[in-house]
């Protein structure tokens, strides 16, 4: 069922969701959080695509050498909670474990990776993180900011969260143990910031 609530938004059920993306142009692209429906904008800054492509390609490259059935997807892949009327398109997110065939959306990530900007900061530590922390597969988020050398981890520590201190030295690692999974700082910012 759809509504639009006092506050101008429309919220609908993630079952209302999917029939409503059916009438959608295929260049648009919408999330479903928390049950509110919002518009998403339509090619990102080529800075922000090359940091996911670096961090994913990096993990891509790194699960086949350990012959991890960890896989990272990027941007166009949904991450779809029924429980909490979630169907969002994180820049990155990490599932371990076997696919079912034919699948278009994950529901249990391992890890799940946003790029903010200043347009998209406030959501992806707010509203965002406010849903992602309830998912029980979820161990680590991490949050990289796209004009500048910093990154935010938050792990999973039993039924809670904790953030580490920011990195922002290029010569740190980036750390996410649960996938087994270390990357270079400046590597992510290959190409992008120097």
């Amino acid at each position: 069922m759809r509504a639009r609530s006092e506050d101008g938004f429309e919220y609908m059920s993630l079952d209302d969701f999917e029939d409503y993306l059916a009438d959608k142009p295929a260049n648009e692209k919408w999330e479903l959080l928390g049950g509110r429906v919002v518009k998403m904008m339509v090619g990102a800054r080529w800075e922000h695509n090359r940091i996911v492509q670096n961090i994913t390609t990096a993990m891509m490259v790194d699960f086949r050498r350990r012959g991890s059935d960890c896989r990272p997807f990027a941007e166009t892949f949904y991450l779809k909670q029924r429980f909490m009327d979630l169907a969002a398109l994180p820049d990155v997110m990490v599932r371990c474990g076997p696919l079912e065939k034919e699948a278009t959306s994950l529901s249990d990530p391992t890890v799940l990776v946003e790029v903010a900007s200043g347009g998209t900061a406030r959501r992806d530590r707010g509203e965002k993180w406010s849903l992602y922390k309830r998912l029980p597969s979820l161990q680590h988020y991490v949050i990289v900011a796209r004009d500048e050398v910093a990154i935010d981890v938050l792990d999973r520590q039993g039924e809670g969260w904790l953030e580490r201190p920011t990195i922002s030295d290029p010569s740190a690692l980036l750390t996410l143990p649960a996938i087994g999974f270390e990357m270079p700082v400046a590597e992510v910012y290959r190409d992008v910031l120097s």
